[in-house]
């Protein structure tokens, strides 16, 4: 599955620095799986304050990339966090998971295009 809006991705990153664009796209894969994580221990803890903080930096680094779909469900946990709204979260999660692991891969196959 494709998250990713390629043309848009390039055209937003075509005048950054190739290698600026590959720190920019490591730093996101290697620190999503603590991000994750924490979105996770905020759900299971019922900590709202920490689910919108969390969801809120997760949405916000993703935008970075043009992806729509896990940029959404970032912000709806984010929403909830904030309404405190405890409804759905697991599935929420869910989806944000399998949809940030598609924008990994499409992260990882973008990446060479980057390589110096």
């Amino acid at each position: 599955m494709k998250v990713i809006d390629k043309p848009a991705f390039l055209d937003t990153f075509q005048y950054f620095d190739k290698p600026i664009v590959v720190e920019i796209i490591d730093i996101f894969i290697n620190e999503y799986p603590d991000r994750i994580q924490r979105i996770e221990k905020a759900i299971r803890e019922k900590d709202f304050t920490a689910l919108k903080f969390d969801a809120h930096s997760m949405k916000g680094v993703i935008a970075n990339f043009v992806a729509t779909e896990p940029h959404q469900l970032a912000k709806e946990l984010e929403m909830k966090g904030m309404n405190q709204d405890g409804s759905s979260l697991d599935e929420l999660f869910e989806a944000l998971k399998k949809s940030t692991i598609s924008l990994i891969d499409d992260l990882k196959k973008l990446r060479p295009a980057f390589e110096e």
